[in-house]
């Protein structure tokens, strides 16, 4: 009874059937009849013609499309509490060779139009100051809010404006795109996203991520620079095997539906007087006190403490309303 991240998820069986068929000699690094196929793929998925990258880690994808927008001596605009700034262990600096992140403010982690003004109004444009090249937001957010089409657009017309390039971590992109019933399209390229970090692992995936390419322009030499990361697996084709298994028949999006599911199961038994957030996609944060905590623990349940007198709750795609009933039916028996 484990809901302490989704990262610890089991793969899914047909994940692991993919792998098995791709267990058989073909050309090595990227030049595989899998990693051929992303490019189409996910072009189909977006609406658009894209080019995109397979690398094993999140962090991975959100640095390399860093360096596709910002110079070492730029600063990319981020919220505070953004996965790049507080659990990348300063992978964005390192990967773009120096490059700043301007921390702003926002409720339930989201980066608003008027904070990024804010923070852009009061750089100096002389040599003095870092100058902003890049935007980041994160979609689901760290506390599993999704950013609506519109909000990503009213964010992508501020970059716009300002010159900056826009990244998105996908990180959930999946649960954030199923609780807005929306195209992806709607929430990428459409509204100013220039490249995404599209998360597989989380959602099933065993060690695969896409980096997709809106301005395909900018993905120029970013295959290099994954190579001179260590990030290019010699049998690449694995890794292209797991994201194209997640994208037929639209597993990646029932697997987010199921971890949304089991989410909305729990945050209706805790009810809206404890909920930290409104809960929309698989993250629920739980008001409880340290002895109520301690009662759920005693019980079999494993989650994170969060902050002072909250929890973190994550539900994953393989768990079922059966699994998640008993959780449900402790939080509400408090």
């Amino acid at each position: 009874m484990r809901f302490f991240s989704d990262n610890a998820a089991p793969v899914c069986p047909q994940v692991l059937d993919a792998l098995a068929r791709a267990n058989t000699l073909d050309t090595a690094y990227d030049g595989d009849r899998w990693s051929a196929q992303l490019d189409g793929r996910l072009s189909e998925v977006f609406e658009t013609q894209v080019s995109a990258l397979w690398v094993p880690t999140g962090t991975a994808a959100n640095c390399l499309a860093l360096t596709a927008l910002c110079p070492p001596d730029g600063g990319v605009v981020c919220h505070r509490e953004a996965h790049i700034q507080m659990d990348e262990a300063g992978a964005p600096e390192f990967f773009t060779h120096g490059a700043r992140l301007m921390l702003v403010d926002g409720p339930g982690a989201k980066v608003t139009p008027d904070a990024v003004e804010a923070l852009l109004a009061g750089i100096r444009p002389d040599v003095h100051q870092v100058q902003a090249h890049a935007l980041s937001i994160t979609n689901a957010t760290e506390y599993g809010l999704a950013y609506t089409p519109d909000e990503v657009g009213a964010l992508g017309e501020t970059a716009r404006r300002h010159g900056l390039g826009m990244h998105m971590d996908g990180a959930r992109f999946a649960n954030a795109l199923v609780h807005l019933g929306c195209a992806p399209a709607d929430i990428t390229w459409r509204a100013g996203v220039d490249v995404l970090s599209f998360g597989f692992v989380k959602n099933g995936g065993m060690h695969a991520e896409a980096l997709v390419f809106f301005d395909t322009g900018r993905a120029k030499g970013v295959a290099r620079r994954r190579k001179r990361a260590g990030m290019l697996f010699s049998k690449g084709r694995y890794l292209a095997a797991q994201i194209l298994a997640m994208l037929d028949n639209d597993l990646w999006l029932a697997n987010a539906r199921a971890a949304n599911a089991g989410a909305a199961l729990v945050a209706e038994a805790a009810g809206p007087e404890r909920l930290v957030y409104p809960v929309e996609t698989n993250e629920v944060f739980v008001k409880m006190s340290a002895d109520e905590a301690a009662g759920l623990r005693a019980a079999g349940f494993d989650f994170y403490d969060w902050a002072p007198g909250e929890i973190r709750l994550v539900f994953s795609w393989d768990q079922t309303a059966d699994s998640v009933r008993p959780l449900a039916d402790a939080i509400a028996a408090l």
